[in-house]
């Protein structure tokens, strides 16, 4: 079995100005190195607009769009497509988060055309998935999550599924300080690792890449990374300041 590579992926969500996303980048050209000799994966998913500036400042920072449409082009307004995207050199996205699923209307079918665009371009999508208050309290998580696992990543060939990253947030502990416990955290990861065995085969399962998302923080990252399915993080608020996300990344080494 193939050792998981830990992945520290911050989303800046609709903050920073270019100016602001430059003097990041900048900043984080020493983490990179960092990461790289301790063999961790580190990334940032800024606006479009900061894209291939973020890119062409630290060359060996991951940089992923936020969200792209599978549509290689079109009458769609307002829209990004993977073209766009890979001539500045982006081949990661984001798919799916909650806040697009909240906000914009995105479902898991939706995001399926938009995941198997990516495969089909040689992209890596991080998949999001989750379960809302509501739905956690009515102890239902397992049920969302397995759908939104199976309709997301419906059609994906075996042999390309490794490429995929799913990130787990429950959008009950997204940005509100509640933080989702190791123990539940690591009980639906393992769970979404048995799903996508069941999808895939356990060993390509094996090798996909599960991230825990919602209030990550410096001062809780290395609990949540202890645990065997948790093979990174996706972090919104904590990744913007550049020694937040410096205590970040050395918490996990």
């Amino acid at each position: 079995m193939k050792t998981r590579t830990k992945l520290l992926l911050g989303n800046w969500k609709m903050n920073k100005t270019l100016r602001e996303a430059k003097a990041f980048a900048r900043e984080s050209v020493e983490l990179s190195a960092l990461a790289m000799a301790n063999n961790v994966e580190l990334g940032v998913a800024p606006t479009f607009l900061c894209l291939e500036a973020v890119r062409k400042t630290n060359p060996d920072i991951i940089v992923a769009a936020q969200n792209l449409h599978y549509e290689p082009k079109g009458a769609y307004t307002g829209e990004i497509s993977i073209p766009m995207l890979k001539e500045i050199g982006i081949s990661w996205s984001i798919i799916g988060h909650s806040e697009r699923r909240q906000y914009n209307g995105e479902s898991s079918l939706s995001c399926n055309r938009k995941v198997l665009a990516m495969i089909e371009n040689d992209m890596t999508p991080v998949y999001c998935c989750g379960e809302t208050l509501e739905e956690y309290e009515s102890g239902i998580t397992k049920a969302i999550v397995r759908n939104q696992i199976r309709t997301g990543l419906s059609g994906v060939a075996k042999d390309k599924a490794s490429r995929i990253v799913v990130a787990y947030e429950p959008i009950w502990s997204i940005g509100t300080g509640v933080n989702a416990s190791k123990e539940i955290a690591e009980e639906v990861c393992g769970f979404i690792r048995e799903v996508l065995g069941e999808m895939f085969g356990t060993t390509v399962a094996s090798e996909i890449r599960i991230l825990y998302g919602g209030s990550v923080k410096p001062d809780n990252i290395k609990s949540y990374l202890s645990a065997k399915d948790i093979d990174g993080a996706l972090v919104g608020g904590a990744s913007l300041d550049i020694q937040s996300f410096k205590a970040l990344l050395e918490n996990i080494l």
